[in-house]
């Protein structure tokens, strides 16, 4: 349906809080538990909240989140169910990131993408490692992943290099493609200009929220991973990335966010600009599922039909679409 013939998806959607932040929250919530932190949080675009808080209460810890208020509302619940604190902030994720490190200078508190970091960031590199053991122990030609910050997208190199420096694969030559929003994608546009900076978005306007981060902290590394494995930065559309979702549910059974599914966009659209050919394989980082994202989901969903309790209607409603054979 997109134009490859061997694609994989690295499905990240059934980790315990649905995300692949599942990843580095258990890693820097375990260090903050070691280090006698009492108080674990994070600045968040949604995932990180839920994976944050589930893992800090499970470790009898207190957790707590910041979140832009324009945060999707699944997100918002999801994160309150499993007992931390949320507290929603009227700005920008940005905004919501300085206010993190303001607050891990004046309070005794560990903040995962923050003080935390570079314990998180080694949680998330075991992605890669699941998807070489998954591909009999080998790296993948391409990989294609979802960047906000662009953590993710270094860590998987970090990660691929660490098991060919173990001895565990031979070869460490992926091409590593990252993939952004059209309304907030400073590195890819950073990547387009041939920049050695990336500038940051002020107001990032996409429908891909958990992207939608303006300033990345490790778009410099992103963008390096990028150019030293020949790989690109690419930017798709909002609407090309709901009809991923749709494409991913429909041929896959895996229901994904936009930040997920937007990678398979992404692949339809390097494809069909010769960027890579049909025999290549690639895979598609997954990041998250999609009932986190009511409006996107009323976008896609099919109608539901009501009837009455009769035989008859229901055969009259299933004809609309495909007639039946008696």
């Amino acid at each position: 349906m997109i134009g490859v013939r061997n694609l994989y998806i690295k499905n990240d959607t059934t980790n315990p809080s649905f995300s692949f932040k599942d990843r580095p929250a258990s890693v820097a919530v375990s260090k903050a538990r070691e280090f006698g932190l009492r108080i674990v949080g994070c600045a968040s675009t949604g995932n990180l909240a839920s994976a944050t808080v589930a893992h800090a209460v499970a470790a009898g810890l207190t957790g707590f989140v910041l979140m832009p208020d324009t945060v999707e509302l699944p997100k918002v619940r999801q994160a309150s169910i499993y007992g931390g604190k949320v507290i929603l902030v009227d700005g920008t994720y940005d905004d919501v990131n300085r206010l993190a490190y303001l607050l891990v200078d004046t309070a005794e508190v560990g903040i995962v993408n923050v003080n935390l970091r570079p314990f998180y960031v080694e949680g998330s590199k075991t992605m890669m490692f699941e998807t070489v053991e998954a591909l009999g122990w080998r790296a993948p030609q391409h990989i294609v992943v979802p960047m906000a910050s662009g953590a993710l997208f270094g860590a998987l190199y970090k990660g691929l290099h660490e098991l060919e420096a173990f001895g565990a694969i031979s070869d460490a030559d992926t091409v590593f493609h990252g993939v952004q929003p059209t309304g907030c994608s400073p590195i890819s546009t950073a990547f387009e200009k041939g920049a050695d900076e990336v500038t940051p978005v002020r107001k990032p306007e996409t429908l891909v929220k958990s992207l939608a981060i303006g300033n990345p902290g490790d778009g410099i590394y992103a963008l390096n991973v990028a150019r030293k494995t020949g790989g690109t930065c690419q930017k798709v559309s909002d609407d090309e990335t709901v009809e991923a979702v749709k494409l991913l549910a429909k041929y896959t059974g895996i229901f994904a966010e936009p930040g997920g599914a937007i990678t398979v966009a992404a692949v339809k659209q390097m494809r069909e600009n010769g960027v890579i050919d049909a025999g290549d394989e690639v895979v598609c980082c997954v990041t998250g599922a999609g009932f986190k994202v009511d409006e996107v989901v009323e976008q896609v969903s099919g109608p539901a039909y009501v009837v009455p309790a009769r035989l008859d209607k229901i055969l009259e409603t299933l004809q609309t679409n495909q007639p039946l054979s008696h």
